[in-house]
């Protein structure tokens, strides 16, 4: 069992190419694995653009857009790879590998994906994910 005590927190998306258009994200890395929800999407194409525009597009779409077929929030699991160390950047976000994700879940409203993304960051502590080799 990993200790929350060791868990690293970060403030990035950490997948999701539309990732920088999520209002809604956290990401976790727990021992080998990063935990990444992302949601609350608002794409340019659907705001017009501008923080008026995304405003008034929350309020009518307070989940903002579907990222994914029925949802709007989703987790997903990746081996976590070596950190960022991005000129300029060095957030130390590890990058995800490139075995694609080990576990997902989807969600349709924010409070869903906060319990969501602890639940999936608990069963990496436990040892329940497993990692896949290429």
């Amino acid at each position: 069992m990993i200790a929350e005590s060791e868990w690293k927190w970060f403030g990035n998306a950490a997948h999701f190419i539309c990732g920088r258009w999520c209002r809604f994200h956290l990401a976790t890395q727990v021992g080998d694995f990063l935990v990444s929800t992302v949601g609350q999407l608002v794409h340019p194409k659907d705001s017009k653009g501008g923080e008026q525009a995304d405003a008034l597009y929350l309020v009518e779409n307070p989940n903002g857009a579907e990222i994914g077929y029925n949802r709007f929030y989703e987790t997903m699991v990746f081996k976590a790879g070596p950190p960022c160390d991005a000129e300029g950047c060095n957030c130390g976000l590890p990058i995800p590998s490139d075995h694609g994700e080990l576990d997902f879940e989807g969600y349709n409203d924010p409070g869903a994906a906060t319990l969501g993304h602890r639940a999936m960051c608990l069963r990496a502590a436990k040892g329940e994910i497993q990692v896949r080799t290429a």
